[in-house]
């Protein structure tokens, strides 16, 4: 197969590189960040591209934003994405509604030389490769998003969702306020909202309620 490898860890390149071609695919650009794996897989065509994930300039997502410019853009080249964590958002999007051509192994699998080629080789033929960690993590996201939180603390959010202050709920709860306000801390915490981003956690953590 035709491949092109954009990893910016220059003797992880080489090597994967040098694997491949004894394995008698063909390199046909080696890269070492997002803009140019894009700009080479429109220049190429490639069969296959193999990226990793965390890319310069910032090194946290080039690579698999790469990946995602490449599924939309040239839908007929496959895509193995290496990855040392595992980045839920962004595996789901890459599967996205077509599972075929597209893979996502941990770094630690590259290194079992037989797996990595194997998963190459099912992606290149239009099947899909997924690391078992990746699987278990894209499969806790189908959970339901109030899984995480205690049944006090769903009462708490449902009284929340009606629009009761603390001492409202402390009252219906029969708990003191300093009880409700630990349990909507820890609503906070498990459902990750962090309020970093400007808007009100309380009203987000009701709005996840009444989505779900």
């Amino acid at each position: 197969m035709r491949v092109i490898l954009a990893e910016d860890s220059t003797l992880l390149r080489e090597g994967l590189a040098r694997l491949l071609a004894e394995e008698g695919h063909e390199v046909v650009a080696s890269v070492g960040d997002g803009d140019a794996l894009v700009k080479a897989a429109a220049a190429h065509r490639p069969d296959v591209v193999v990226t990793d994930v965390r890319m310069p300039p910032t090194h946290t997502d080039e690579g698999l934003k790469a990946a995602l410019e490449i599924r939309r853009t040239l839908p007929g080249v496959a895509v193995l994405v290496l990855s040392q964590y595992v980045e839920q958002r962004y595996a789901a999007d890459l599967l996205g509604e077509h599972a075929g051509g597209v893979g996502y192994l941990l770094k630690d699998r590259v290194m079992q030389v037989e797996e990595f080629l194997d998963a190459l080789r099912r992606v290149g033929q239009g099947g899909a490769a997924f690391d078992p960690e990746v699987v278990r993590r894209l499969l806790a996201r189908t959970e339901h998003p109030l899984d995480v939180l205690t049944e006090r603390e769903r009462d708490v959010l449902a009284h929340m969702a009606e629009g009761h202050t603390n001492n409202a709920i402390a009252a219906k709860l029969h708990v003191s306020r300093s009880a409700v306000e630990k349990h909507v801390n820890s609503i906070f915490d498990k459902l990750r909202l962090s309020g970093e981003d400007g808007y009100s956690r309380r009203v987000l953590a009701i709005l996840r309620y009444l989505r779900s």
